[in-house]
């Protein structure tokens, strides 16, 4: 049995599992905080999560991962047959977690972990989020789902990385720098009404509670 290692707080965490729950792939979940430590590189060389243990041989980084899984179980497929519409996809993936989610990474510190972002960052993400929120728009179908008609990995990423960006920005700025893009709310909506990412972020937010009530135990 595949084993998916991580936690269930990482988005990037999360995009794995929910592709695994839509395609139906048997795995088991392996909690691992991420980490340096020498034992831990060997499964995941920059320590990061998630990976992806396969008889004893492990990948990571979460696109590679998907990617994997499409070639390895075809079955219940999360590309579209025609060549172009994958690259849509692929492209619309790539917006979402360099664009957007990474730049908006540098507000967390802030946003979630009671730390302070300087005003020049703050400027900084603010330019930058505003291109990839452009480019998003300008791409994303929701007709129903992302990329197309049909459900993609474009979902599984868009599912557990627009709620991050939408959030934090809401917590730095004082508004979301997704609520000019109407189609979002409802579309993150329909996606959380789907078993697989339900369940994904049921897990998630037990996770999130268990983390915070732990944190405030320290304290």
């Amino acid at each position: 049995m595949l084993k998916l290692g991580g936690f269930a707080v990482s988005n990037y965490y999360n995009k794995v599992k929910v592709a695994l729950l839509e395609k139906a792939i048997a795995f088991e979940e392996v909690y691992c905080p991420t980490s340096q430590d020498e034992a831990y590189l060997k499964r995941s060389p920059m320590g990061k999560v998630p990976y992806l243990e396969i008889d004893g041989q492990f990948l990571c980084e979460s696109q590679v991962i998907c990617e994997y899984l499409e070639d390895h179980y075809p079955a219940n497929p999360l590309y579209p047959k025609d060549v172009f519409a994958r690259a849509r996809v692929r492209e619309i993936i790539t917006v979402i977690e360099l664009h957007m989610e990474l730049v908006a990474r540098r507000l967390y510190t802030q946003a979630f972990f009671g730390g302070k972002v300087s005003d020049e960052v703050k400027q900084h993400v603010e330019r930058d989020l505003a291109k990839g929120v452009r480019a998003f728009r300008q791409l994303a179908k929701f007709t129903p789902y992302v990329a197309g008609a049909d459900l993609s990995y474009a979902d599984c990423a868009a599912g557990v990385h627009l709620p991050l960006v939408s959030l934090s920005s809401k917590i730095v700025y004082g508004r979301d720098v997704l609520e000019d893009c109407a189609p979002v709310k409802p579309y993150l909506k329909m996606l959380n009404e789907r078993p697989a990412f339900r369940k994904m972020n049921d897990d998630r937010k037990s996770a999130t509670e268990a983390m915070a009530a732990a944190r405030a135990k320290k304290s």
